[in-house]
């Protein structure tokens, strides 16, 4: 009698690093949407789908009506900075707060405060009160909401699902995430001609129903609040000197760092790069978006269905380096299919290192932990961006949008290489 061949999924051990395997049966396309069998995951990632397609068509017409009432490269850096700096602020709290409240009840507070600042966008570019100033400080207030938003989301993937199913929901979550930024962008750059930016953020606000709604109708044990004798801030504390502390954990951050810094800025030049290297107006500048955000949607499908049967070094550090030559090649082409043809390139490699990094930040964690965790995280996800933004915004004012990616993507490709360098030597040091 034929015997039936097996694969097995590598789960990372909560502290040793050392994995366990866990029989996951035949590699089918069926095994992709694996999480889907979870009624609390369903709700979420159709939720997710309708909301997140509206944040990217938001966060296109930003940049677009930003670029065009300033024509300024430095303030289309600052907005984007501005929007994401209040994050390393609430991030650490929010962790926090992630492991010690409900987090259906955060996220729900979280995303209604997102949709009232994309109204608020709406309203001002409708009555004309839209100045750069008044996008800057509805883009900090979403912001903070975000950084509150971000750690007790991530968090609370494994319980809508379970721990055998984490990276498989993560991947999914990427895919949505992505698939929204092939639909969003486009359909931004069809809005912003025909019926102008404001309908983009409207649109935006009304999308966050679906999502409050999937949490609402989510079926919950009763929170169980975790005993502690410590502070708020000691508690939070206690997160940051965990991630400092645990090598792996702290690797992996500081690669997300680098890379978030020097490359995920890329997309803070794209409607400089649309319209001053290739002469391409919003539709053009919407593509390229689009062109991203589809190879980082199949790139998330691949992972969710075979990413159990690699490492996460080789996914990690393999997709910086795919992400980092695509980035160095559309910096230097100047035809417009070209591009779309790297940037497609670029971010699967992208996507291959932000699932797998965040995958295994969650399972080598405590539970007790995960939310903090998740909130150092963010906060490095909140950094990075600012940071990115103004780094890249400044070397695009004075050097040129071209040199500017260039020098992101060696940046990339040399940060993974040391971080290769640092755990094989940390391997051996092990062995000996």
């Amino acid at each position: 009698m034929p015997t039936v061949s097996t694969e097995t999924a590598r789960v990372p051990e909560d502290i040793s690093g050392r994995q366990r395997r866990i029989p996951v049966g035949r590699i089918t396309w069926r095994h992709t949407f694996h999480a889907l069998r979870h009624r609390n995951y369903r709700l979420f990632f159709w939720g997710q789908l309708v909301s997140l397609i509206g944040t990217w068509m938001q966060q296109t017409a930003i940049s677009w009506f930003v670029y065009e009432i300033t024509n300024s490269k430095f303030l289309l850096g600052l907005v984007s900075a501005v929007g994401s700096a209040p994050m390393v602020l609430s991030s650490i709290w929010g962790g926090s707060l992630a492991d010690l409240h409900p987090k259906r009840s955060i996220l729900v507070a979280t995303q209604s405060s997102q949709m009232l600042c994309a109204f608020l966008l709406a309203a001002g570019v409708w009555l004309g009160f839209a100045t750069p100033w008044f996008i800057i400080i509805v883009a900090a207030a979403n912001g903070i909401a975000m950084g509150f938003d971000m750690p007790a989301r991530q968090a609370f993937t494994v319980e809508m699902t379970s721990r055998e199913d984490l990276l498989n929901a993560i991947s999914l979550n990427s895919s949505i995430v992505n698939g929204a930024r092939v639909v969003g962008p486009s359909v931004a750059g069809l809005m912003i001609g025909a019926v102008g930016v404001a309908m983009c953020f409207l649109l935006n606000g009304l999308s966050f129903i679906a999502v409050i709604a999937g949490f609402l109708m989510m079926r919950l044990p009763p929170f169980q609040r975790p005993a502690h004798a410590v502070s708020a801030g000691e508690h939070a504390w206690n997160g940051i000197v965990y991630s400092i502390k645990h090598q792996r954990v702290r690797t992996i951050l500081l690669l997300f760092l680098a890379v978030g810094v020097f490359g995920w800025s890329y997309t803070v030049l794209m409607p400089a790069f649309a319209r001053d290297v290739l002469g391409r107006g919003a539709n053009g500048y919407g593509v390229l978006m689009s062109a991203s955000g589809a190879g980082a949607f199949i790139g998330a499908l691949v992972v969710a269905t075979y990413g159990h049967l690699f490492t996460p070094r080789r996914l990690a550090l393999g997709g910086v380096w795919l992400f980092s030559a695509a980035l160095l090649a559309f910096s230097l082409s100047r035809n417009f299919y070209v591009a779309l043809a790297f940037l497609f390139v670029a971010g699967f490699g992208m996507l291959l290192f932000f699932s797998t990094s965040n995958t295994v930040l969650q399972t080598i964690v405590p539970d007790d932990m995960r939310g903090r965790v998740m909130g150092v995280w963010s906060l490095v996800f909140g950094a990075m961006i600012p940071l990115g933004s103004l780094e890249a915004g400044a070397a695009a004012h004075w050097v040129g949008t071209p040199f500017a990616l260039a020098f992101g993507a060696i940046i990339c490709a040399a940060s993974a290489l040391i971080t290769l360098f640092m755990i094989r030597r940390r391997e051996a040091g092990t062995s000996n």
